[in-house]
């Protein structure tokens, strides 16, 4: 029996993420959106794609969450994407309602599905689902450092003309402007790209990093970067799906890792059928501990505005 995913939101992310998803072939996906036939036709043309591709899932869009009963993973992607200028903090009233909602008929219908949060602002999105459904922190994750750590790792590659699958990053933190790129743990083929690099160019591919997503909505004009976080949150659903027990970088719930008690911020996690199975914790440097603190610290300040503090 194939395993069962929900998307929710059949926007750009949610149906590149539900088109990955079904490719693989290994989970039929339900598309689930509240605009009227735009789930029901993005779902048909993918299901048409099965004999070409050879993938044999089954793929349906709706309008309705009963369709999603009893899902294996939920993914939520709804939300009002990021417009030129603004932040990802800026979303956070706005999407929070529609996240709330979501979340109460992710638990009604599938109550002991995983959940992995897409919408922004991520970090704040994923404490608020973990509040909303009571789930254990295990089944909540965040979809953050994957696409933080691809756009790092891809800047590093383009840079030192090498392919992308021998460079390995480190990144933690919140999905924003906080978030903590760590050099000196990330490396090309084993060798720390602090040799290989001066600590001038490595300056400036962090900060490209850390404002990828907004350079993207700043060509896009409207809307926001989709490709690369679908292909993120497909790598998560994989590895739970197939218990690979990926290392990855994720949002998550810290309970005392890290120094850090009760927020969500982005750390390497292994994640398998069970979802979240263990926080990896790095031995940080006095400067990098100091950064990860603050980067949960303005976390913490979106929930006082969510209040959830």
């Amino acid at each position: 029996m194939k395993s069962k995913v929900s998307v929710i939101g059949a926007g750009n992310v949610g149906a590149t993420l539900a088109q990955r998803v079904a490719e693989k072939g290994y989970a039929d996906v339900v598309l689930v959106d509240i605009v009227e036939g735009l789930p029901q036709g993005k779902g048909l043309d993918m299901l048409q794609t099965g004999p070409i591709i050879g993938s044999d899932a089954r793929v349906i869009g709706t309008n309705s969450f009963e369709d999603t009963a009893n899902s294996d993973i939920v993914a939520i992607t709804s939300g009002v994407p990021r417009k030129p200028g603004m932040s990802r903090d800026d979303l956070v009233l706005t999407n929070m309602n529609i996240v709330k909602s979501v979340t109460e008929q992710v638990v009604k219908y599938s109550p002991k599905s995983i959940l992995l949060m897409v919408a922004n602002p991520l970090d704040a999105m994923t404490q608020l689902a973990l509040h909303v459904s009571k789930f254990p922190r295990k089944r909540v994750i965040g979809q953050s450092g994957i696409l933080d750590s691809a756009r790092f790792r891809t800047f590093i590659a383009q840079e030192l003309n090498v392919s992308v699958a021998d460079v390995h990053a480190c990144i933690l933190g919140g999905h924003g402007d906080t978030m903590v790129a760590i050099p000196r743990l990330t490396t090309v083929g084993g060798i720390p790209v602090t040799e290989l690099l001066p600590k001038e160019t490595l300056d400036k591919i962090v900060e490209r990093t850390v404002k990828g997503g907004g350079e993207i909505v700043a060509l896009l004009k409207t809307g926001s970067a989709f490709y690369a976080p679908a292909a993120a949150t497909a790598q998560m659903i994989k590895s739970i799906l197939l218990d690979k027990k990926r290392i990855l970088p994720c949002a998550v719930r810290l309970e005392g890792e890290y120094g850090i008690k009760g927020i969500v911020v982005g750390v390497p996690a292994k994640i398998g059928k069970d979802g979240m199975e263990q926080v990896i914790e790095l031995k940080l440097t006095p400067d990098e501990n100091a950064a990860l603190k603050k980067s949960a610290e303005a976390v913490r300040d979106l929930l006082k505005v969510m209040k959830l503090e």
